[in-house]
């Protein structure tokens, strides 16, 4: 049996917890039933309240989502419907009819997809499902609630003599509009409605020339309201109608009533179905807003929660965009108690409490925001001393609520306890109240209980050190800045550094130093050496932060490095393969040609034919006959390597034309041309031999004839020795 008091739902907020699961209920009886959530007393109950909610945020992901299970809530017309001999409205039943529809479809739905959710599926089956409720009432009332006109034969008849009356209304009101409005005894807006009757708007001065009953007059009192005569007559014989319709209607709803009224048990189990169907939807979207999920629940004792979020925290930060730092934590049979040490607003508490509100919430049906290898067991109680706790109306300090809080824990605590103490301790002489608390752990060990207390006193931390199944740890600091880092370490103590935080904040060295001297050497030197040691732990959390980042960028370098070589080897192989098949195709070509070079020279068709099938004999026997679906994959892949390749060819021709372009446009140095060299005009390929220069003129001898040219349309082709 597992018992959790109203205090520890208090200490731990669960109450906040509760607030935004409720919010996201969708009916006013699933908000109230979330705000009542407690902790479940049978683990078979906890199991398939957990698993129900697990489905639920996996329908949000998958393609089956689970259909709309909102409702009106009908709890007042079913308690009125079981009394003898009443009867509710068409437009209870409706709603009634509405929520039995919606069980229905949630019923067929979750059998038909049991695989997704057999929780969901086990609870829906134990509803039973009528479908008499939904015939009785479709049959009488309709969609928007009315009574349908064929729900009897005589209420049929008077509506449709109802109707012909109405028409009658209708044609004699106009025949007196367009009489009275002849005369001009109407008003501008002509006419109104008064008590759901058309009416004449009468000026004021003319209501006594018009027959009819005054049903009312403007505030100005310059307009009758005038029901005509005519009209008068045939509003009696409706009234009559009305009267008897109600009637009808009330006679009819009597008869369903007395049809549905053995069902109301069954409608209660519908209400209470979707409500709870409710409730499950609340903890999913909530289980989403936090990252929630379910995690391993053993029957060996430890609780191992890897990445824990104080979801509390975890969403006000997400709204104000700061960040939330996780936990991990351990407690089992050969550890099963921490003491958690160190300075103020390091989050001490904050860890200690985010671990006892996950385990309650778990306890209590709903997921929670850990790492999915996490893991834990079920306490039969969960025990809490956070905060001041003073006690105005029975007159008790801290301390002596404090040691009343204890003595409750002493009674009450056993191996399936959890306990959670904050400052444990605290509120008393610090010599005394310290050997009570040492006192009070040492009960609380040799009863094998798991829990965590936060502290200050050193013999606490001491008293940890020393107790096999129990260790310390403490919140990380900063070594330099003594800014908490939110870390929690196991297996070592914290110092307080009080003496550190004090000279950081101004507070002169003098004063530290005679405040040193006023306690015991072996504290300060204590105090010191945990404060060290501190100090030591943060720089090799840093190294060892550092180190891991190097070899997650190493080995996402490797990892790239290994695709880039697997992309290439692919690539390689692909182009071999091309180019192992076009020196295929060169090779036929080659014969092809021999062949039709043989041809030409002999004309004999015989051999060409008997030559070329001996040549597809060959490639025939070579290939390989695959499949239609195989083929075109190869083809496909052929025609990607093609592409790839004359990307390749484009882009080193347009290099090539783009350096050839380049070159050229590169100024030549040209070569000093003297008499006897051989030359030759730039743009031509004549060669000759310069035989004199007159005044940048050129004679050029070609053997046959001489040619005068300008010299810088000359360039040298062989210098002449000399």
């Amino acid at each position: 049996m597992i018992s959790i008091t109203e205090k520890t739902l208090k200490d731990l907020e669960f109450g906040t917890v509760l607030e935004a699961v409720a919010s996201g209920c969708v009916t006013e009886p699933g908000h109230e039933k979330a705000l009542q959530i407690i902790p479940f007393k049978e683990k078979e109950q906890l199991m398939d309240a957990l698993k129900q909610t697990s489905e639920y945020v996996s329908s949000y992901d998958n393609n089956n989502a689970l259909p709309n299970h909102g409702f009106e809530p009908v709890s007042n017309e079913l308690k009125f419907l079981a009394i003898e001999d009443s009867y509710i409205d068409s437009a209870a039943f409706r709603k009634i009819a509405n929520m039995a529809e919606t069980v229905g479809t949630l019923i067929k739905f979750l059998d038909k997809f049991d695989d997704y959710y057999p929780a969901l599926n086990r609870r829906a089956l134990q509803v039973a499902f009528e479908k008499d409720i939904l015939k009785h009432i479709d049959k009488i009332v309709d969609k928007y609630g009315e009574v349908k006109d064929d729900a009897s034969f005589e209420l049929a008849n008077i509506r449709r003599e109802m109707n012909l009356v109405k028409t009658k209304i209708n044609q004699s009101f106009t025949m007196a509009l367009s009489h009275y409005n002849s005369l001009g005894y109407l008003d501008d807006i002509k006419e109104s409605v008064v008590e759901n009757r058309r009416v004449l708007a009468v000026s004021a001065m003319y209501r006594r020339k018009v027959k009819g009953s005054i049903l009312g007059s403007s505030k100005t009192g310059s307009i009758a309201y005038i029901e005509p005569e005519a009209t008068l007559r045939h509003s009696r014989e409706l009234n009559n109608f009305e009267y008897e319709e109600r009637e009808e209607v009330k006679r009819i709803l009597k008869l369903l009533s007395a049809m549905v009224r053995p069902f109301v048990p069954v409608l209660f189990d519908y209400q209470e179905f979707l409500t709870d169907i409710d409730v499950v939807s609340g903890k999913a979207k909530y289980a989403r807003r936090i990252n929630g999920l379910l995690p391993k629940i053993n029957e060996e004792k430890r609780l191992y929660f890897r990445e824990a979020y104080h979801p509390i925290l975890f969403s006000n930060n997400r709204q104000k965009n700061q960040p939330t730092y996780p936990q991990t934590i351990e407690l089992k049979e050969d550890n099963r108690i921490i003491v958690i040490s160190g300075p103020n607003a390091g989050g001490k508490s904050i860890t200690l409490k985010t671990i006892g509100l996950l385990q309650l919430m778990l306890q209590s049906g709903l997921l929670i925001p850990v790492h999915e290898r996490s893991e834990t067991f079920l306490f039969d109680r969960i025990m809490t001393d956070i905060g001041d706790n003073q006690s105005i109306e029975n007159h008790l300090s801290t301390y002596s609520y404090r040691l009343k809080n204890m003595n409750y824990f002493l009674r009450k605590c056993n191996d399936k306890t959890l306990f959670l103490i904050d400052e444990f301790g605290t509120g008393s002489d610090p010599e005394l109240g310290g050997a009570l608390a040492e006192t009070f752990l040492e009960e609380f060990y040799h009863r094998e209980a798991f829990g965590i207390i936060t502290t200050h006193y050193t013999n606490l931390k001491i008293l940890a050190n020393e107790l096999p199944f129990a260790t310390n740890a403490n919140m990380l600091f900063d070594e330099k800045s003594l800014e908490p880092m939110y870390k929690l370490i196991l297996g070592q103590a914290g110092s307080s550094f009080t003496f550190e935080v004090a000279q950081k904040n101004g507070i002169p060295y003098g004063l530290i130093n005679r405040a040193k001297k006023k306690i015991e050497g072996s504290k300060v030197r204590f105090d010191k050496t945990i404060a060290t040691l501190q100090k030591e732990r943060s720089k090799l959390e840093k190294t060892s932060q550092n180190l891991k980042e190097e070899e997650d960028r190493a080995r996402e370098e490797g990892k790239k490095m290994e695709n880039i070589n697997t992309r290439i080897q692919q690539k390689l192989e692909s182009y071999q393969e091309l180019y192992d098949a076009n020196q295929r195709l060169i090779y036929i070509g080659q014969k092809v040609d021999d062949l039709s070079e043989k041809y030409f020279n002999n004309k004999n068709k015989k051999d060409l034919i008997g030559e070329f099938l001996k040549l597809v004999e060959i490639e025939n026997s070579k290939r390989k006959k695959l499949e239609p679906k195989e083929k075109k994959k190869i083809e496909v892949q052929q025609k990607q390597v093609v592409a790839e390749i004359q990307v390749k060819v484009a882009e080193i021709r347009q290099e090539k034309k783009e350096k050839k372009i380049k070159e050229a446009e590169k100024p030549k140095v040209k070569a000093a041309i003297k008499i006897g060299d051989r030359v030759r005009m730039i743009d031509g390929k004549a060669v000759g031999t310069l035989e004199s220069v007159e005044k940048n003129k050129a004679t050029v001898n070609y053997g046959i004839f001489t040619s005068k040219v300008s010299i810088d349309e000359l360039e040298l082709v062989e210098a002449v020795k000399r």
